[in-house]
């Protein structure tokens, strides 16, 4: 039986669903797809309020996208301490951070030339 790939918008979709549900904060979809030299396809960034929140969001993300998309994350960093984890789904890249070391590494600004969409939170 093989497994059932999902593509990378439900991929996305479904990130996003699970940060949502535990209020994950400043949802944005940044897309690399048209600059050179990256990565991956996509960055999801959000922002957690403590290392509680952003350890809770990150648990979260891959219990869902593990149950509804079949997808185990490739590679995790910063589960430890939980200032800025980093889920890496292959065409997909997750961070969680939290708000003051967002700031500090300004993902968004690095990627200045990528279309960044912020997503609005259903509640």
């Amino acid at each position: 039986m093989s497994k059932k790939h999902v593509s990378t918008d439900q991929l996305i979709s479904t990130v996003i669903k699970a940060i949502d549900e535990l209020k994950g904060q400043d949802i944005q979809l940044i897309d690399l797809r048209e600059i050179d030299n990256t990565i991956c396809d996509y960055f999801v960034v959000c922002t957690g309020t403590s290392n509680t929140h952003v350890s809770a969001i990150s648990g979260s993300i891959q219990k869902i996208v593990g149950k509804e998309a079949q997808e185990k994350p490739f590679h995790v960093e910063g589960e430890s301490q939980a200032n800025w984890v980093l889920m890496d789904y292959v065409h997909v890249i997750v961070h969680v951070f939290q708000k003051p070391v967002r700031e500090l590494y300004d993902i968004e600004g690095l990627w200045g030339d990528a279309k960044i969409t912020k997503i609005s939170s259903e509640s």
